[in-house]
C-alpha cells in the first residue's frame, strides 16, 4: 500500500487545501467526478450564468408596463449554454492539468474511492493510506423513491444545464432553491414550467413572509402544485412523461416532455464509507466535525457539503481556509466564524437571508422584535413599479442589535451584504441606520427605512 502524508478527497474547495506550506508533503488528490467540484461545474457558477440570461429575458417582458416597447422574442439556448460552459470547462480542465502535470508532490487518483479500514482508502483496485485525510467530497443529487421513476428518463441539476434544447413542457419535482432557480431559468427562456411540491409553499426553509411572497410570484408565472405528493411517474409510448399527484384528496396527472428531479442533495459521507475509518455521521448523513473541522478520528478533517447542511460554497471556502491552517499548524488550531452565514436564491424574485427565521425564534422561545418594509416604500421601488418585494428585519427586544434579515425582491443578494457586515462587526441598529449616509434615491434606502423603524 502506498502511504502519503495527506490524502484529500474532493477537488472543489478541497483543492485549495494544498498551500505552499505543504510543498514538502507527499499528497494524494482523489477526484472521481468533476474537477473543481459542484459549484464550478454543476452548481453556483453555471446556474447563475444561466440565471443572468433568464433575468434579461424577464426584463424584456416587463418593458411595456413602464411604457417601453420591449418583448421577449425567444432564446438561442445553444448560444446561452455554450457561453456558460466554454468558460467553465477550460477552468476545470486547467485545474486538473495543473495538479497532474505541474505539482510534483501531488499524485492524482481519478477512480471511485471508499474506505475499507482505519485510514485505508480503496481507490479503484488500489488501497492507499495516509497520516492525515481531508474529506471534501461534497454531496450528490437526491433522487426519491417514487413508483416508476426508475423507468423514465429524467434530469437532475447535474445534467439539465447541458441539455441540447429548451424543453417545451418542463415538469419539476421539488420546491427548494434548485427547483426555484432552474424553474426561473427555463421558464424565462421559453419552457412551459410546472412545479410539483409536496409542502404548502416554495422555499419552505425561508422565513414565512419571504416564502409566501416568493410562492405567490412563482404561481403567477408557472403552474405550481402545492401540497401535492407524487404518487407515480410513467412514460407514454410517444415519449410524454406523466406525473401522477395527490392534491386536495384528488388524483391528478401532469404531462410534460422533460422531467427535472430537484428534491435536494445528499452528503457523500456514506458513499465514501467513512464509518469504516471510524468517522461519525449524524442522522442526516453529514460527517460530524468540531469547530476546527476535525472529525471523530484524529488526523481526519472534513469540510464543505459533506459536513454542512447549508451546502454553500462560501462556507466551504471558509472551512477550507481553517482546515488548511490547522493541517500546517496543529498546535495553533483555528476555527471558522459561521455565526452569520448568509445565503441567497437566485430566482425571480431573488431571496437572501442571514440569521434565524421568525418561526425558529418562536420555537426557541427567544424574544424579538420584527419589522417589514416594502420596496414600494422607497422612491426606487416606485421607479420599479414593485408592489410585493419586502425587507424583513428581526432584532432583539430592545431594538438595539440585529438578529436576522430576510429579503425577497430584486437585488436581494446585494442589498443584504451591508446587514451581514453590520451583524458580523456588532454594529448597533442605530449606527447602521444613522451612522452613514444612504444614497438617495437608491434601493438601499429600503434597508435604511426598515432599520429606522426600530426607533
Amino acid at each position: 500500500m502506498k502511504h502519503f502524508d495527506l490524502i484529500i478527497i474532493g477537488s472543489g474547495s478541497g483543492n485549495s487545501i494544498i498551500s505552499p506550506e505543504l510543498d514538502d508533503w507527499d499528497i494524494a488528490m482523489v477526484e472521481s467526478s468533476v474537477w473543481g467540484g459542484t459549484c464550478l461545474n454543476r452548481g453556483c457558477i453555471p446556474s447563475k450564468m444561466l440565471v443572468y440570461a433568464a433575468d434579461i429575458a424577464e426584463l424584456a417582458r416587463s418593458g411595456p408596463a413602464l411604457g417601453v416597447n420591449t418583448q421577449f422574442a425567444g432564446a438561442d439556448w445553444s448560444a446561452i449554454r455554450d457561453r456558460v460552459f466554454s468558460r467553465i470547462d477550460p477552468i476545470a480542465a486547467g485545474g486538473r492539468s495543473y495538479r497532474i502535470d505541474e505539482c510534483e508532490n501531488v499524485s492524482v487518483f481519478e477512480q471511485h474511492a471508499v474506505f475499507v479500514g482505519l485510514k485505508q482508502l480503496k481507490v479503484g483496485d488500489e488501497v492507499i493510506t495516509a497520516d492525515r485525510f481531508v474529506l471534501a467530497a461534497g454531496a450528490h443529487a437526491h433522487v426519491p423513491e417514487i413508483d416508476g421513476l426508475d423507468t423514465v428518463p429524467f434530469h437532475t441539476s447535474d445534467s439539465i444545464m447541458r441539455i441540447d434544447a429548451i424543453p417545451e413542457r418542463l415538469t419539476i419535482l421539488g420546491g427548494g432553491f434548485i427547483a426555484s432557480e432552474l424553474g426561473h431559468v427555463f421558464g424565462a427562456l421559453g419552457s412551459d414550467v410546472t412545479i410539483v411540491n409536496r409542502s404548502d409553499r416554495l422555499l419552505r426553509a425561508e422565513d414565512s413572509d419571504v416564502s409566501r411572497v416568493f410562492t405567490e410570484r412563482m404561481a403567477e408565472r408557472f403552474n405550481v402544485h402545492l401540497d401535492s405528493p407524487v404518487r407515480t411517474v410513467a412514460q407514454k409510448p410517444g415519449g410524454e412523461i406523466v406525473v401522477s399527484i395527490s392534491s386536495a384528496g384528488h388524483e391528478n396527472e401532469i404531462s410534460g416532455d422533460t422531467l427535472l428531479v430537484a428534491t435536494g442533495r445528499t452528503p457523500n459521507g456514506a458513499d465514501l464509507g467513512v464509518t469504516e475509518t471510524c468517522v461519525e455521521l449524524d442522522q442526516a448523513g453529514h460527517v460530524v466535525v468540531d469547530e476546527h473541522g476535525q472529525t471523530s478520528v484524529e488526523g481526519i478533517w472534513a469540510l464543505g457539503d459533506i459536513t454542512n447542511p447549508n451546502q454553500l460554497k462560501h462556507t466551504a471556502n471558509a472551512e477550507a481556509r481553517v482546515v488548511a491552517h490547522n493541517l500546517a499548524h496543529p498546535d495553533d488550531l483555528a476555527s471558522a466564524d459561521l455565526r452569520y452565514t448568509p445565503h441567497a436564491v437566485f430566482g425571480s424574485p431573488q431571496v437572501a437571508s442571514v440569521g434565524p427565521t421568525e418561526a425558529m425564534l418562536v420555537d426557541a422561545g427567544t424574544p424579538y422584535r420584527s419589522v417589514v418594509r416594502y420596496y414600494r416604500d422607497a422612491a426606487y421601488g416606485w421607479a420599479m413599479e414593485d408592489t410585493t418585494s419586502l425587507v424583513k428585519l428581526i432584532a432583539d427586544p430592545t431594538g438595539e442589535h440585529l438578529l436576522a434579515a430576510h429579503i425577497v425582491g430584486p437585488q436581494a443578494s446585494t442589498l443584504i451584504q451591508q446587514l451581514i457586515m453590520g451583524m458580523a462587526m456588532d454594529i448597533s441598529i442605530e449606527d447602521m441606520a444613522r451612522g452613514h449616509l444612504y444614497i438617495h434615491p437608491a434601493l438601499p434606502e429600503v434597508i435604511e427605512q426598515a432599520l429606522l423603524e426600530f426607533g
